[in-house]
């Protein structure tokens, strides 16, 4: 099914003169995401130097320990009164990001942006398990809705500047303009549009320069591969990308368990208890494992020589990193998971090529390059979407020699890791927000959660308008709806549809629901409708009318 983008009307009939704009405002919103993340990152590398040094000082003196344990609770304390004030600071906030950019949340700008630069400073200081993508993607969101507030704007020039601001926020956290693009594009627009592509790339490039004058050009990460990869071991490859696909879906499956299941027992006894739990459990790793905290930038130090590294250990890193992070983003708490998967790809990566080289007759100067294949391997797998991982695997380490390999691996990832069908981790979570804002507009649909069944509805009705000879030919088609457009935010009996025309199927954040009169249409629902063959051109052009988004002043 085709996605109609929103922004296609808006593009074509003023792209001409909108280019000069879009760079000025490209360069100022970069500038402006980029010193926001790069205070940012000064701070939780600060936050993580301090919980380093803490680690040393408990096992030098236990009472340190002690103390630090009521503080965990104080900190626990004081993140749930800040979460009850403003909710939408949970978690990354790229799916808070994502939903507003689909108009189906409104978050107050300068009082969000600032209470989650604090809650995510707050995490690091505790240690949790947690990165600074996601909240750099949500910090410059927000930025960018900062700045269309005080600039002349419509509804979709907002969400264009949140996009922007959002791929300049991934771009800081990582140092990678053009992963920060891709993300933006393939996770959280979902479309390749021409003036998206311009903004969101000269916002990216802009903050990725106001970061680097600060820390520096060299990639975050630093792993050199000492040869390319000889093709009579690309089976190996193949191997890993299946792997790291069958560990993304456990990963996706075992953090929506965690915090949909596990969290939620804590949750009904009182909220404070989950977040006071994640601190506690964060000081017990501080304490007995601290090359676990925050991002894993001490994960990565250890696996830039596996030579001295055992097959257990690598594989205790992996295990226990993957805990840590689930115990800190299962309970809700402020933080990314982008960075801390980097660390368990690179685990990944390490413990195959590690087990490869003793067992397989693979060469062990090779281990880097599958160090760098399994970061790729499981972003894709996980966040299912392999064009940025490639892009980010690149960035990270400052080597483009291994397109081809690493192509494979992130194809052959999101490929495995779809087949299981595990739902992709932000995906997941945006659709679980637009859930909850469903549930308290009290917007009641039926939904069929069954592909099996979906598809036993779609042959059905289709059957029974072709059981007769007689009976016209029907055919199947999507329209996006636009933000504002004529339809946004209808009941279906409210629209004047083309006679020849039903809705047989709304697509909403991933979920399949079963239409009735009193459904509410979004923006950005993917509307499955039925045609006749012989009034279908018509009835198509009608139905562009009634979805092409509106980008009037509201």
């Amino acid at each position: 099914m085709k996605h109609i983008d929103e922004l296609s009307s808006y593009c074509r009939p003023f792209s001409s003169r909108l280019q000069l704009g879009l760079v000025v405002q490209g360069v100022f919103l970069g500038m402006c995401a980029g010193g926001l993340i790069t205070l940012y990152r000064l701070t939780l590398d600060f936050m993580e130097d301090f919980v380093l040094n803490l680690s040393k000082l408990m096992h030098a003196h236990l009472y340190i320990l002690g103390i630090w344990l009521v503080v965990c609770v104080l900190l626990g304390l004081c993140l749930y009164e800040l979460i009850a004030h403003i909710p939408n600071i949970k978690g990354a906030g790229i799916d808070c990001a994502c939903a507003e950019i689909k108009g189906a949340l409104s978050m107050k700008s300068t009082k969000t942006l600032l209470a989650k630069f604090l809650a995510g400073s707050m995490c690091a200081f505790g240690g949790l398990s947690l990165g600074r993508e996601g909240p750099s993607v949500q910090l410059g969101a927000l930025m960018g809705k900062v700045i269309a507030e005080h600039t002349p704007h419509t509804h979709l020039r907002t969400r264009l500047f949140m996009t922007c601001g959002a791929a300049a926020g991934m771009a800081a956290a990582f140092h990678a303009p053009l992963t920060g693009t891709l993300f933006a594009l393939e996770e959280i627009h979902k479309q390749f549009q021409p003036a998206l592509l311009i903004a969101a790339m000269i916002s990216s490039i802009t903050a990725d320069f106001v970061v680097s004058s600060v820390f520096g050009v060299a990639p975050v990460l630093s792993f050199h591969f000492i040869r390319d990869l000889n093709h009579r071991y690309y089976l190996f490859i193949v191997i890993l990308g299946i792997v790291c696909g069958l560990i993304g879906a456990v990963h996706n499956k075992g953090m929506f368990f965690i915090q949909e299941h596990v969290y939620t027992h804590l949750d009904a006894v009182h909220p404070a208890l989950k977040f006071i739990c994640a601190f506690l459990i964060g000081a017990g790793i501080i304490y007995a494992a601290p090359w676990l905290v925050c991002g894993g930038g001490q994960i990565f130090s250890y696996l830039k020589d596996t030579h001295g590294l055992s097959l257990s250990f690598i594989a205790f890193l992996l295990i226990g990193k993957y805990l840590a992070t689930a115990s800190a983003f299962g309970s809700g708490a402020p933080g990314g998971t982008l960075f801390p998967l980097c660390a368990m790809g690179a685990c990944t990566g390490a413990l195959f090529g590690v087990f490869a080289a003793q067992f397989l007759g693979l060469p062990h100067v090779y281990v880097v390059n599958f160090i760098v294949l399994g970061i790729a391997g499981l972003f894709a797998s996980v966040v299912r979407a392999p064009v940025t991982a490639v892009v980010l695997a690149f960035e990270l380490t400052g080597s483009f020699s291994a397109l081809l390999a690493v192509s494979i691996v992130a194809i052959l990832s999101y490929v495995c890791a779809n087949l299981t069908k595990v739902e992709p981790f932000y995906e997941h979570l945006t659709d679980r927000l637009l859930e909850r804002i469903a549930y308290e507009k009290s917007v009641h649909v039926d939904e069929i959660s069954s592909h099996r069944k979906k598809g036993s509805v779609l042959k059905g009705l289709l059957h029974e308008a072709s059981l007769s000879d007689e009976a016209p030919r029907v055919s199947l088609r999507s329209f996006v709806v636009g933000i504002k457009s004529a339809i946004d935010g209808k009941l279906i009996q409210e629209v004047d549809w083309p006679d020849n025309v039903r809705v047989l199927m709304i697509v909403r954040a991933g979920k399949n629901i079963l239409p009735s009169g009193h459904t509410r249409i979004q923006s950005l629902d993917e509307l499955v409708m039925t045609f006749l063959s012989d009034t279908e051109a018509d009835d198509n052009q009608k139905l562009n009318d009634l979805v092409r988004a509106s980008f009037t002043k509201k």
